[in-house]
């Protein structure tokens, strides 16, 4: 049976396994021994340890946790299947996410999916053994799950549809684990489900991932590590509270970050990057923060609260500590809807007497005076419009970035939709053309991207960019003698940042 264990010469079907959606991304064999291998030594030698993955999907982290059990465990306990025995029912443990993932995650474990079978490795008095799973129900309230914030409206379909209400984020479910398996484990190890209704990668999914993180720990280990989304670092949604936190915790040991998440799941587009990280209960110190990058591969010991965001490239700060101590242009940059116009909203095609001229998002239209209700000091000054979603995705692909799309100046009266963040109100034409000349040198969109977390640039990410004066045509030749950069500092943001020239 252990056969099943150390067969090298098979392909490894977790490997090449299919993702359910992009709340269900699997793990492949090799990332999950990465992170396996940020744990010290000595785990793999104690077989008094208990592991656990809240939310496994194929198996894989269990599975590759016996692998090592077995080996590690060898002058402890000589024979074989005593060995696996005591592994599988008295250390390894898992809590799935669905029905289909707890069969998934049996027959990698167990070699069977029901573990009382005849089939399985070792076999247990119950059909789920020690990988568990039971349907609980989401508590709605307002048309949001209280307790995992998923939406009423997602659900559907009855009792036989899936309703991806996950066990550890529950009561219910919490309740249903401390009876089959107990609640106190050593080690958690784990890939939670990263978001809870939108399917799609944008701004506007609700991430779930940080209420994994939060419930694991209040499962006491003494180990943790967990893949997740890297958009925590520097933005999200609803994920202020959750960075302060992770970026203020001297117990993180341990940061290996991808911010091109297809190196580590080439099948799922995953905006922002990927990350995983090990947390050590005694650990009270500085984190080692390992960035990758095109091929690039970059190590430092990091405080990770020198910020209020965590810098994926160290190198970067340098450049920020010369430039935060000016006054930021964030004053500047209007909020969302500057004029109270959703990002859908249409224009008429025809002016009318008395109309604004209206940028949204498909080009120039019309709208009359009385829709627009905030932003009224914006409306007879000169401003510059910049595009809220910049080209997230571009930086993934090649050392290059744009950031954010090219500005563009509105005269007075010109009014937009939700589409644009406005900087003004300006003077005049020439400031306009002043700050629109800013906006395209690559020392203002370096800074830009270093709060920006894949395509969406809220009013925040401005606020590294320093504030001057709007009485020339600016160019990077000047910005970097006034900040006093280093060669290796403009080196840095002439290797991120693609040029833009303005028509």
């Amino acid at each position: 049976m252990l056969n099943s264990y150390n067969n090298t010469k098979e392909p490894d079907i977790l490997e090449v396994i299919a993702d359910l959606s992009n709340d269900e991304v699997f793990t492949p064999p090799s990332v999950a021994k990465q992170m396996l291998d940020l744990l010290p030594a000595d785990v793999w030698r104690n077989p008094s340890l208990r592991w656990i993955d809240p939310f496994t999907k194929t198996g894989v982290f269990l599975r590759e946790i016996t692998k090592r059990l077995l080996v590690g465990l060898k002058d402890e306990i000589p024979e074989e299947q005593q060995r696996l025995e005591h592994i599988l029912r008295n250390m390894v443990f898992g809590v799935a996410i669905t029905e289909l993932t707890s069969l998934v995650s049996r027959r990698s474990l167990y070699c069977s999916k029901w573990a009382n079978s005849d089939k399985s490795v070792v076999k247990f008095p119950s059909d789920q053994g020690n990988l568990i799973y039971k349907r609980v129900e989401h508590v709605f309230f307002r048309g949001r799950c209280s307790e995992c914030l998923a939406a009423e409206a997602d659900q559907g379909g009855g009792a036989e549809t899936e309703n991806y209400a996950y066990a550890l984020l529950h009561q219910e479910g919490r309740r249903f684990i401390e009876k089959e398996i107990g609640l106190k484990f050593d080690i958690v190890v784990g890939n939670p489900p990263y978001q809870s209704d939108d399917e799609s990668d944008s701004p506007s999914s609700s991430p779930i991932y940080n209420l994994f993180v939060d419930q694991a720990m209040r499962l006491s280990p003494q180990y943790l590590s967990m893949i997740i989304p890297s958009r925590w670092m520097v933005g999200g949604k609803g994920l202020d509270s959750f960075r302060q936190s992770m970026l203020s915790d001297k117990r993180l040991v341990k940061i290996v970050d991808y911010q091109n998440a297809a190196e580590v799941f080439p099948q799922v587009g995953i905006n922002g990057g990927i990350c995983y990280f090990l947390w050590e209960a005694n650990h009270d110190g500085d984190c080692t923060v390992t960035s990758h990058f095109l091929g690039e591969e970059r190590t430092a010991l990091r405080k990770l609260d020198k910020y209020d965001v965590l810098l994926r490239d160290y190198r970067a700060e340098a450049i920020v500590d010369k430039v935060a101590t000016f006054e930021s242009i964030e004053d500047l940059v209007s909020a969302r809807k500057p004029f109270g116009l959703a990002t859908n909203f249409s224009g008429h095609k025809v002016s009318k007497p008395g109309d604004l001229p209206l940028l949204e998002r498909t080009g120039k239209t019309w709208v009359t005076k009385t829709e627009i209700q905030t932003g009224l000091d914006f409306v007879p000054s000169w401003k510059v419009a910049i595009r809220r979603a910049g080209s997230g995705r571009e930086r993934e692909k090649s050392a290059f970035d744009t950031v954010i799309f090219k500005p563009e100046m509105l005269g007075p009266n010109w009014v937009c939709t939700e589409t644009f963040l406005l900087i003004g109100p300006l003077k005049s034409e020439d400031e306009a053309k002043s700050v629109a000349s800013y906006v395209a040198t690559k020392f203002f969109r370096f800074l830009v991207s270093l709060r920006k977390a894949g395509q969406d640039a809220p009013r925040g990410t401005y606020k590294w960019v320093p504030r001057v004066t709007f009485d020339r045509i600016w160019t990077d030749a000047e910005l970097v003698n006034m900040f006093g950069l280093t060669d290796s500092e403009w080196q840095l943001i002439d290797s991120r940042i693609k040029e833009m020239v303005l028509e």
